[in-house]
């Protein structure tokens, strides 16, 4: 997937191209309808073209009201890429980006440099200042400008239109599994591998430590069964895992909300790599032990139960 930092980066004889436009936060099912309907729309002659921002617009226009991403700038442009589109205009939405109007935003942004000749939104798209421009507006555009717009209906399950929303009251119950369900994948997390007190070595569980600083929405407190996926190998490896998230109960000084992943069956240095950490069962939340024997016993409980769920 080719990927442009802003329009300036869009070479020259770019296109002709499809276009949709959107946060595309954790890139869930909703999203994926979307992805579909556009490489059809793009068909053999059109360039199936993604344009998103470096953060969610709320961070600069209402910061008290901006939700914790569901994936990372970098792991958005994965998944988009997975999912066959093309190519990703990543603007970098700024205060220039969010005063620019309507007509201005589609010829600096849609027409020139992307040579866009169908756009796919959905009914309550807005863009341009204030969120001034709507669907009416961009017909009257394409008019002008030479593209069709095509609008799509809202993804619905279980009678809930599916969104990020959703998906992060999920993940802040620990309900794996719906969330899953929604994203078309295991949430996961991404991070750098760091040296942390070596508890789990000395308990018999060493573990793999993600720095406080990581990719993606952490799930509630508690042990899961997944995997941890090494990314700093030429070709990506996966392995079951045991995962702790959470300020360990039983100790004092733990930061709060680490992830910790230990791999079964295999002693690993990964110490600086960069892992995905892949959430696909709660097994339990998290307790506090009296002492260190009930809190071994008991995770070798948990790793037993992680066993029998992986892949």
């Amino acid at each position: 997937m080719q990927v442009f930092h802003g329009p300036a980066d869009v070479p020259a004889g770019f296109g002709p191209s499809a276009v949709t436009i959107g946060k595309f936060d954790g890139l869930h099912t909703g999203h994926r309808a979307v992805i579909a309907d556009l490489k059809a729309l793009a068909g053999d002659s059109l360039v199936p073209t993604v344009v998103t921002f470096d953060r969610n617009p709320l961070e600069l226009l209402r910061p008290e009201s901006c939700p914790h991403p569901l994936v990372a700038l970098d792991q958005k442009l994965d998944l988009l890429a997975e999912a066959g589109v093309a190519a990703t205009l990543v603007l970098e939405f700024d205060r220039a980006l969010a005063d620019l109007e309507p007509e201005a935003f589609v010829e600096q942004v849609l027409t020139v440099p992307l040579a866009m000749r169908r756009v796919l939104v959905g009914d309550d798209f807005r863009f341009g200042r204030g969120g001034r421009g709507d669907v009416g507006l961009l017909d009257a555009l394409g008019a002008r400008h030479g593209f069709s717009v095509t609008v799509l209906p809202k993804v619905v399950e279980a009678r809930r239109r599916v969104s990020s929303t959703w998906i992060r009251e999920l993940l802040q119950a620990g309900a794996i599994e719906e969330a899953t369900a929604l994203l078309g994948r295991a949430p996961s997390v991404r991070g750098e591998v760091v040296h942390g007190a070596h508890r789990g070595r000395e308990l018999g569980y060493p573990t793999a430590n993600l720095a406080e600083r990581s990719d993606g929405m952490i799930p509630a407190d508690g042990v899961y069964a997944g995997r941890l996926i090494d990314r700093s190998l030429p070709t990506p490896i996966a392995y079951p895992a045991a995962i702790s998230v959470g300020s360990n109960p039983t100790f004092e000084g733990v930061p709060p909300k680490q992830v910790e992943a230990y791999v079964l069956d295999r002693t690993l240095d990964l110490y600086g790599h960069v892992v995905e950490i892949e959430f696909r069962h709660r097994i339990r939340g998290q307790i506090a032990y009296a002492g260190i024997e009930p809190l071994i016993a008991q995770m070798a409980v948990d790793v037993a139960r992680v066993r029998t769920l992986s892949d």
